[in-house]
């Protein structure tokens, strides 16, 4: 298996959530420190990484301690930037390929920037029989999501995408109501079999696989 590829001077873009590869973000930036990024990255065609916040704000206040990040995130490439004034953009981004920091700082004006090395994606691994229900559950569930208002509409899903376990793990991920450091834990996991196992686990738990 061919070395990881590393990035150098990744900005990073710290939130209380979790990107997940092949999941969808919407942002509302106003930060002058992610303005600047998030024309940059456009301009350039260049990804930027989210990363979950271990602690701190969204939004930095003053006077409140520097914010702790996890050491495994996600690149997210932007899909869609709407400018409706000079200091608000309303950005969305689809995440694409897992990363780990090896080292991070923060820039004078408060963006933090990292070395990461990229995470290899999910070896293709079908479901399972005894997990088709949480592939089946899925498709239900995404079928009956509303549209949201100004949003591109969420293309269905392929046959191929409901038959494959690190798919359906990460979309049950994005929509099962747990912590995010679950979540997080979750995203980590390099086995796609594994991560399916762990969230019908939740699944049958709390019942929502029957519902």
């Amino acid at each position: 298996m061919p070395q990881p590829l590393t990035l150098t001077s990744l900005p990073l873009f710290p939130l209380a959530a979790v990107l997940l590869p092949g999941g969808h973000l919407a942002l509302r930036v106003f930060e002058v420190r992610y303005l600047d990024m998030v024309r940059k990255c456009q301009q350039a065609g260049a990804p930027f990484g989210v990363v979950c916040l271990r602690s701190g704000s969204e939004v930095r206040k003053a006077g409140a301690p520097q914010e702790q990040l996890h050491a495994v995130g996600t690149l997210a490439r932007i899909t869609q930037l709407q400018s409706p004034q000079p200091a608000l953009i309303h950005l969305e981004c689809e995440g694409t390929q897992r990363f780990h920091i090896q080292r991070s700082h923060v820039l004078p004006h408060g963006l933090w920037v990292a070395d990461v090395q990229l995470l290899h994606a999910d070896h293709p691994t079908a479901v399972p029989p005894h997990l088709m229900v949480a592939s089946a559950a899925l498709a239900r569930v995404l079928a009956s999501l509303p549209e949201r208002p100004g949003h591109r509409p969420t293309p269905q899903p392929t046959a191929n995408q409901l038959g494959d376990c690190g798919w359906v793990a990460n979309r049950w991920c994005e929509l099962l109501p747990v912590p995010q450091e679950l979540k997080q834990q979750l995203m980590q996991l390099d086995n796609p079999l594994v991560r399916l196992e762990l969230v019908a686990d939740v699944l049958d738990r709390t019942g929502i696989a029957r519902a």
